[in-house]
């Protein structure tokens, strides 16, 4: 259920990454290798998935093969094509690494962050939700690794003390989401709460809700 709507905030967040960092450094449309954009630990990262593996990222896909095929002399192909290959947790890495802070709070600012820490944190959670879902793992009694730090929109924020379970990476999703589609958000609310309803007519599964997810 979640995994669509995880890929929308997961595209959303890619696309605006590579538009702002691009259109800011104009002249250097491989930005994610140069160090006067991005922190050396990036730049290491981005070299050994290019080139690491028997270079398998440029063999594997498609596009990034016949970039290197047309334009022999280049060692990467431009961000926009590169980053469409980078998974979701390569994405929000390389959002880190980035050096102009004042560039990363622009990008928070779209999904209504004044508070980059916060921003950071949650994107986070999303990214280890994601990757439970891909990986067809156990969700309900999930906690992330360090608590859910405050949601802007009052509408998502935490009411329990709880701030690391399923419940509260929810509301971290519902929140961004929000801002991308609200129909989407709407949709998701719809669709998770039909589903606790209906598992709260099993005396097993309404413990779970009510002890390991803590749906609000």
């Amino acid at each position: 259920m979640l995994s669509k709507y995880l890929y929308r905030v997961e595209v959303h967040f890619r696309t605006q990454l590579v538009y702002w960092v691009s259109n800011k450094y104009k002249d250097s449309p491989t930005w994610f290798i140069d160090k006067k954009v991005v922190t050396d630990d990036i730049i290491r990262f981005v070299e050994k998935l290019y080139y690491g593996n028997d270079e398998a990222f440029k063999k594997n896909n498609k596009a990034i093969k016949k970039h290197h095929q047309k334009y022999i002399n280049d060692r990467y192909a431009p961000a926009w094509k590169s980053l469409e290959f980078f998974t979701f947790g390569q994405i929000n890495k390389l959002y880190k690494g980035l050096k102009d802070e004042g560039l990363k709070r622009q990008i928070a600012s779209i999904y209504g962050y004044q508070d980059l820490h916060a921003f950071k944190n949650h994107i986070t959670a999303i990214v280890n939700i994601r990757n439970i879902c891909s990986h067809n793992g156990i969700l309900f009694d999930y906690n992330q690794p360090t608590g859910i730090r405050k949601i802007p929109n009052k509408q998502y924020q935490v009411k329990s003390r709880n701030q690391t379970n399923l419940n509260a990476s929810i509301c971290v999703i519902l929140n961004i989401l929000t801002i991308i589609s609200k129909n989407r958000a709407d949709e998701l609310k719809s669709a998770l709460h039909e589903l606790i309803n209906q598992a709260k007519e099993i005396p097993e599964l309404k413990k779970i809700v009510e002890t390991k997810i803590c749906f609000e």
